[in-house]
């Protein structure tokens, strides 16, 4: 199986989509999946792929991958490095890459819909299986169930899956409670008043203002949030002008927000508003800022006891010691709203995906952050051997422990 889980993962890295763009992914899996026995749905949520195999009496269990890639310009120099580029859904001209790893999501999924399928004398129940589109916009989950996906398949007992992480391949990460946290994206428009930059003094400079309150925002975390919380505050856009001697009128924040917790989320939001405001006031901006609610979903809270049911049956079938404790990840996820849509369960765990040997060389040295580039960069390159037999045999494993045994066995 590893030449075909290689052959599909080089596939798919090759050709990346961005989201609900995902239209070749989503064939790909559509005709796996009715080659396997599946009762294929295609289309869900605009590009979303679901694939039900009523295997006799017993529980419901759905696995879950995401399919869309990043706007981001590959430089792994992998010899089958993306070159695909696209234009993203606000107009911009990107390469494209699968920087968060979805490509080895899918690949997995698909190799645990085989093995699965062809080994259904040892299980009997129902599997579903989901491909996801938009995950990085956080809405794809959410888009899905919206289009009627639990009209079209069973409502499971369970909702599992995983996401790939700069840790040594092999390793598994399975943390209960508050396991990916929330986001919130905010959109900040700073007004100001233009001139030429030879004469400030008849201005209201908005560059100025904003780097302002880019550093009064940082204190947030730092002030406002208590020792025991966690949260994370970033302006990843700040955009204003387009000459050197030009004072703009207005700038422009992009902020991006997660925490784990409802009243922390809270706390955040409104010490934004009331920073963004202030300084504004404080600069005598000519009008007030304008706040504007992007993207938002909730932590991904993983159901504590099935959480260890499932850490037990990952230990029992890799051993103790390559099943750890993660802790909370800053990162998000929408997975989770495929499980609360319907009320049940969910457990997502970790998958390591980088090269054992230079993550243990990293580690000794101290450098992790500079050698190991993290989901998102240009440089996330997961190796296929041992990610990919881990990521399937993980699937089938914490599967085969929710079904029911066959009968007459």
């Amino acid at each position: 199986m590893r030449q075909s889980l290689r052959e599909t993962y080089v596939d798919l890295h090759s050709n990346p989509e961005l989201s609900y763009q995902e239209h070749r992914t989503a064939s790909l899996v559509a005709e796996r999946l009715a080659a396997l026995g599946y009762v294929v749905h295609s289309g869900i949520g605009g590009t979303g792929v679901a694939g039900v195999l009523v295997n006799g009496d017993g529980p419901c269990v759905l696995l879950r991958a995401d399919m869309d890639a990043l706007p981001v310009t590959e430089d792994t120099g992998l010899p089958y490095a993306s070159t695909v580029r696209a234009t993203t859904a606000d107009g911009v001209e990107s390469g494209i890459m699968h920087a968060c790893g979805h490509d080895v999501h899918v690949t997995a999924l698909l190799g645990a819909a085989d093995v699965l399928a062809t080994g259904r004398a040892a299980w009997s129940g129902t599997l579903v299986v989901v491909f996801q589109p938009a995950e990085e916009l956080g809405t794809g989950a959410r888009a899905m169930v919206d289009d009627g996906l639990y009209d079209l398949v069973p409502r499971p007992d369970i909702v599992l899956g995983q996401h790939v992480a700069p840790v040594a391949a092999g390793l598994l990460g399975v943390h209960g409670g508050p396991a990916f946290a929330g986001t919130d994206q905010l959109g900040v428009r700073l007004v100001g008043r233009g001139g030429h930059g030879s004469r400030p003094e008849t201005t209201v400079d908005p560059v100025v203002l904003a780097a302002s309150t880019v550093l009064r925002l940082q204190t947030i975390v730092s002030r406002e949030v208590a020792a025991g919380d966690a949260a994370v505050v970033t302006v990843g856009m700040p955009q204003a002008g387009t000459k050197e001697n030009i004072i703009p009128d207005e700038a422009y924040l992009g902020l991006n927000i997660r925490t784990f917790d409802e009243a922390v989320r809270a706390r955040v939001l409104a010490a934004v508003e009331r920073i963004v405001q202030g300084e504004a006031a404080a600069a005598g901006a000519p009008h007030p800022p304008q706040i504007t609610p992007g993207e938002s979903f909730p932590p991904l809270i993983n159901d504590p006891a099935e959480t260890e049911r499932t850490r037990g049956a990952l230990a029992a079938h890799f051993g103790a010691e390559r099943v750890i404790d993660p802790g909370p990840v800053s990162g998000s996820e929408d997975v989770g709203v495929l499980a609360t849509a319907v009320g049940v369960p969910i457990v997502y765990w970790l998958l390591g995906g980088w090269d054992p040997a230079a993550f243990e060389a990293a580690a000794r040295a101290g450098t992790l952050d500079e050698d190991i580039p993290s989901n998102h960069s240009p440089r996330f390159a997961p190796v296929p051997h041992p990610t990919l037999e881990t990521g399937v045999e993980a699937l089938v494993v914490a599967a085969l422990d929710r079904f029911a045994a066959p009968s007459g066995g």
